[in-house]
């Protein structure tokens, strides 16, 4: 499923979000407060990719992208790109090996292996952070 933000001049607003995401917007902020505080220097930017895709969200640090949001009816997904020493540490970490299954089922890329992850709650959150840890670390 494609974003639930889809025209290219109406960037979604909080309160489009809310009404969008539901329940699950409170994950979403979350997750944004949380990397709020342990990123140097973070920007957040929405972006459009194109028609195909719609609205996106990402937060970066300096000028590398850490995780896009990518929102979706009542929930989202996160998505982060992992290169090849950080895919290793994933593999090693405590991280739910369902996400691992999917991280090491990914399509190699230049830039390392993409996963996307649906959010629908914080219970998936603990493995997100460590995620992160482990892309900011390498």
């Amino acid at each position: 499923m494609e974003s639930i933000f889809m025209e290219k001049d109406q960037m979604p607003s909080d309160q489009d979000l809310i009404v969008a995401l539901g329940s699950s917007f409170k994950t979403w902020m979350e997750l944004k407060n949380y990397l709020n505080t342990i990123l140097d220097k973070p920007s957040e930017e929405w972006n459009y990719p194109g028609k195909k895709y719609g609205w996106s969200f990402r937060m970066k640090s300096k000028k590398r992208n850490i995780i896009y949001f990518l929102p979706r009816k009542n929930y989202f997904k996160v998505a982060l790109i992992f290169g090849a020493k950080a895919t290793d540490k994933v593999m090693q970490s405590d991280v739910s090996e369902i996400i691992k299954t999917e991280l090491r089922n990914a399509r190699v890329y230049a830039e390392g292996r993409g996963i996307r992850i649906d959010i629908t709650d914080s219970n998936k959150m603990n493995d997100i952070k460590t995620l992160i840890q482990i892309k900011l670390e390498n």
